[in-house]
């Protein structure tokens, strides 16, 4: 029997959330959308990074991904009960508190978001 996936509890305070945004005041064309009880960061089109349990994570590539690991930064991991990670990466404390500097990782993670190639969708079986 196979188990089953357990998605990690993604809920996000309202105080959080206006926080991020506010600090976030930097990146063009910023807009939020609620996204399986986590928040979702768009720069117009550009999908760019998620806000989940109350922690903000923004988009990664190799270019960009180890100033997050010379953080101590972690990736996202959307479920509870697999080592499955995502592109995402946990913005560190200190960044998150300093608008500017947050801006600046914001803006590289749209770079990322936009220069990444498109994902295929799965046809589904009519």
């Amino acid at each position: 029997m196979a188990r089953s996936r357990r998605l990690r509890p993604l809920r996000v305070s309202q105080e959080f959330r206006s926080f991020v945004l506010d600090q976030l005041g930097g990146v063009p064309l910023l807009r939020s959308r609620a996204m399986f009880g986590g928040v979702g960061l768009y720069s117009g089109d550009t999908f760019f990074g998620i806000i989940a349990a109350d922690e903000l994570f923004l988009r990664t590539d190799d270019s960009t991904r180890g100033a997050y690991e010379a953080a101590g930064s972690e990736p996202f991991r959307p479920y509870a009960d697999k080592p499955m990670t995502m592109a995402y990466w946990r913005v560190p404390l200190g960044v998150l508190e300093d608008a500017a500097e947050l801006a600046a990782w914001a803006r590289a993670a749209v770079r990322v978001a936009a220069s990444a190639p498109a994902k295929r969708r799965r046809s589904r079986p009519r």
